[in-house]
C-alpha cells in the first residue's frame, strides 16, 4: 500500500518525490517528532507550574473569595483618602481648628492600622482549596497554551520554511543540479510546487505532530472549531505566499551567495516581529493604505479570531470599521478572512507570474512590460481601496457642529481620508516605480541584440519601422525601458491627479483639510508638481538605462549609485548650505526635490523649471538613442569606420 502510494506520488509530482526521498530518513523523522513532543511537554509543564496550590493568595485571580477581600481593602483605602483630603482642607484654611485636625489624624491612624492588619492577614492566610476556581484556571491556561502554539507555528513555518527553500535553491545552484531541473520535461509549476511541498517536509511534520494539542488547547479555552480552522486556512495562505516569495528571491538574488537564506529568513523574521507588535498595540488600526502590507502577516487575523487570548484590550470597533472602497468588510469574520486571502492570492499570483519567467531563463526580467502595466494597475486598486474608508477621526468640528449625530456627514469626506494615507500612497508608489526601473531595464547584451535586430530591419520601410518601434518600446522585452516607465507613471499619477482636480468638490463640509492645496500651493502648482515628478522619474529611468549599457560587469551598482547620487546630493548640498526653500525657491525648483518650494514659487517659474527638466530629459534620451545605435552596429562596420 505504502509502495503504491509512493509510486503514485512520484507519478503526480516527481520533484516532490525527489525532495521527500532525500529528507524523509528515519533519523530525521524521529528527530522532528521528538523535538515536537518534547516542546509540547515543556510548554505544558511550564503552564502547569503555575497551578494554584495550598498557598494561593486570597486576592489571587482564581480565588472565589477575592471580590469580598478586595471590596474591604478598597473601602478602607477610600476612607483613608477621604479623611486625608479633609485633613488637607483643614490645614489650608485659616484660622485652623486644632481639635478637628487632631481628630482627623486619629481617624486616619485607625484606618491605617486596619489596612496594615488586613495586609498582614492576607499575607499569612491563603485561599481555601474548595474556593479555587480551577475551571477558570484551566480555561485561561489552555488559552495560553493555544496562543503560544499559534505563535510558534507562525514563526516556525514562515521563518524556518523560508530559510530551507532559499538555502535549497542556493545549494542546487551551487552544485549545478538546478540547470538539470530547468532542462527537465516537468513544468515550472510542477517543479516549484514540489519544492514548496517537499523541502520543508520536516517542518510540516514537526508542526503536524503538535496539531492535536493545538486543537485540545483551543477547545479547552472555549474557542470555536470554526475559528481554529480559520486560523489554519489563513496560516496556509501565508505559507503559500511567503514560500513563493522565497523561491523568487532565491532565483533572482543569486549574487548574495551564501547570505541568501539568512537574509531572506531574517527579513521575514523582522516583518513578523514588526506586524506582531503592531497587532498587539492599543493604537490598532487598519484605516490606511498600509493595511494591505499588514494583511500579508497572519497576526492581524489571528488577533481578530482570538481577541480574548491575543490581547485583553482588543477593540472590536477598529475591525468593524475596516472597509475597502467603503465596503464594510470588517463587520464579520468571514468577510475579513476573505479579504485576507484575496490579498494573499493577488500577490501570490504575481509572484508566480515572475517565477514562471525566471525559472527557465534566469537572465530574463521578472515581469514583461505588458505585465507591468497590469501589475501597477492592481497596486493602485489595492492602495486606493484601503485609503478610501470611513474613520471617526475624519469628522471635523464644523461637520460635528452642524450634525453631530449624523455619521454620513463625515463618511464621504474623501480629502481627509486620502490625506491620512497620502504618505503611504507616495511611499509605496515610489518603491514600486524604482523597483520597476530595476526590473524592466535590460542590460547591455540584451540592448545590443535588440539594436542590431532593429538596425537590420530598417531597409526602406521607414514609416512602418517607426510605428513598430513605438510598439516595441511599449511591449518589447529587449527594448529600452523609459517608455514603459512613462506609461506606468501615468497609471500611478492619474488617480492622484483626479483627486487634486476634484478635491474642492469632494469636501463640501470643511475646506481646512485641503487648505494647503487651495490657498498655500494651488491646484495648478500641484499639477505642475506632479508633472515634474513624472519628468524626474523618466530622467532616472533614462540614467539607469544608460548605466546598464556600460561594459563593466558592475553596471548594476553603477546604476544604483548614480541614481542615488542624482536624487540625494542636490537637496543634501542645499541643506548643508542652509539654502531655505522659502527664501530661494528657484534654486530648489531646479534641484531633484522641487516640491519643497512649490508653495513659495510663482506659477511661471515652476513652469519654466518643468521645461528645464523636459530639456534635460530630451538631451538624455538623444544621448541614450545614440549609445543604443552604437551598441547595435556590427563589428565590421565599426572596423571600417576606424573606431
Amino acid at each position: 500500500m505504502i509502495i503504491n502510494l509512493i509510486d503514485k506520488l512520484g507519478d503526480w509530482n516527481p520533484q516532490l518525490f525527489r525532495e521527500i526521498k532525500g529528507r524523509f530518513k528515519g533519523f530525521n523523522v524521529a528527530s522532528a517528532v521528538v523535538i515536537s513532543l518534547v516542546g509540547q511537554v515543556v510548554l505544558f509543564l511550564c503552564q502547569l507550574a503555575n497551578l494554584p496550590g495550598d498557598k494561593y493568595s486570597l486576592i489571587g485571580e482564581y480565588c472565589r473569595l477575592r471580590p469580598a477581600y478586595e471590596y474591604k481593602t478598597n473601602q478602607l483605602s477610600e476612607q483613608s483618602n477621604n479623611l486625608q483630603r479633609q485633613l488637607d482642607s483643614y490645614l489650608n484654611t485659616q484660622p485652623r481648628l486644632p481639635d478637628k485636625i487632631q481628630e482627623l489624624k486619629a481617624e486616619i491612624a485607625q484606618i491605617q492600622t486596619k489596612i496594615t492588619e488586613s495586609n498582614d492577614y492576607l499575607s499569612k492566610n491563603f485561599c481555601p482549596t474548595d474556593q479555587l476556581d480551577m475551571q477558570m484556571w484551566w480555561r485561561e491556561h489552555w488559552g495560553y497554551i493555544f496562543f503560544s502554539l499559534s505563535i510558534i507555528f507562525i514563526f516556525t513555518l514562515l521563518v524556518a520554511g523560508t530559510y530551507l527553500l532559499i538555502n535549497n535553491l542556493a545549494t542546487e545552484e551551487r552544485r549545478g543540479t538546478l540547470n538539470f531541473l530547468r532542462l527537465s520535461p516537468q513544468s515550472e509549476t510542477s517543479i516549484l510546487i514540489g519544492k514548496i511541498l517537499g523541502v520543508p517536509i520536516l517542518i510540516y511534520l514537526l508542526v503536524f505532530t503538535a496539531v492535536p494539542l493545538h486543537f485540545i488547547a483551543g477547545h479547552g479555552a472555549n474557542i470555536a472549531t470554526s475559528h481554529i480552522l480559520s486560523f489554519w486556512v489563513v496560516l496556509a495562505g501565508s505559507c503559500i505566499f511567503f514560500y513563493s516569495a522565497a523561491l523568487l528571491f532565491g532565483l533572482c538574488c543569486r549574487w548574495l551567495n551564501g547570505f541568501q537564506a539568512w537574509f531572506g529568513s531574517g527579513a521575514v523574521l523582522l516583518f513578523l516581529m514588526l506586524t506582531m507588535q503592531l497587532a498587539s498595540s492599543e493604537s490598532y488600526s487598519l484605516n490606511s493604505s498600509f493595511a494591505w502590507f499588514r494583511l500579508l502577516s497572519p497576526f492581524d487575523m489571528t488577533r481578530h479570531l482570538f481577541p480574548n487570548i491575543f490581547n485583553n484590550g482588543y477593540n472590536w470597533g477598529f475591525m468593524q470599521k475596516f472597509q475597502f472602497f467603503y465596503l464594510p468588510v470588517g463587520t464579520n469574520i468571514g468577510s475579513v478572512m476573505a479579504l485576507h486571502l484575496l490579498n494573499y492570492g493577488l500577490w501570490t499570483y504575481w509572484i508566480w507570474q515572475a517565477l514562471k519567467r525566471c525559472f527557465r531563463n534566469p537572465s530574463s526580467t521578472i515581469f514583461s512590460k505588458e505585465q507591468s502595466y497590469l501589475f501597477v494597475a492592481c497596486f493602485q486598486f489595492v492602495f486606493w481601496g484601503f485609503a478610501l474608508q470611513y474613520r471617526e477621526g475624519y469628522c471635523h468640528s464644523a461637520c460635528e457642529y452642524e450634525s453631530p449625530s449624523n455619521v454620513s456627514c463625515c463618511i464621504y469626506d474623501v480629502n481627509s481620508q486620502i490625506q491620512q494615507s497620502l504618505f503611504w500612497l507616495v511611499f509605496f508608489n515610489l518603491v514600486l516605480l524604482f523597483g520597476l526601473i530595476a526590473i524592466l531595464s535590460p542590460h547591455r547584451q540584451t540592448i545590443q541584440d535588440w539594436a542590431r535586430y532593429r538596425h537590420q530591419n530598417l531597409s526602406s520601410h521607414q514609416n512602418v519601422w517607426r510605428k513598430s518601434l513605438l510598439l516595441d518600446l511599449i511591449l518589447g522585452e529587449k527594448s529600452p525601458s523609459f517608455v514603459a516607465i512613462a506609461i506606468n507613471l501615468v497609471i500611478v499619477t492619474v488617480p492622484l491627479l483626479v483627486w487634486i482636480l476634484l478635491a474642492p468638490v469632494l469636501n463640501v463640509h470643511n475646506t481646512s483639510n485641503i487648505d494647503w492645496q487651495i490657498n498655500h500651493v494651488g491646484r495648478l502648482k500641484t499639477v505642475l508638481g506632479v508633472a515634474m515628478f513624472i519628468t524626474l522619474m523618466i530622467i532616472y529611468a533614462t540614467i539607469a538605462q544608460r548605466m546598464l549599457l556600460m561594459k563593466t560587469t558592475k553596471r548594476s551598482f553603477w546604476a544604483v549609485g548614480t541614481i542615488g547620487a542624482v536624487i540625494f546630493l542636490p537637496p543634501v548640498i542645499l541643506g548643508m548650505l542652509s539654502v531655505d526653500s522659502s527664501k530661494y525657491p528657484t534654486v530648489w525648483l531646479f534641484s531633484t526635490f522641487p516640491w519643497a518650494s512649490l508653495e513659495y514659487a510663482s506659477t511661471p517659474t515652476i513652469f519654466l523649471a518643468w521645461l528645464g527638466e523636459l530639456s534635460v530629459l530630451v538631451l538624455l534620451n538623444l544621448h541614450l538613442i545614440k549609445q543604443v545605435r552604437l551598441a547595435g552596429e556590427s563589428a565590421t562596420k565599426a572596423l571600417l569606420a576606424g573606431r
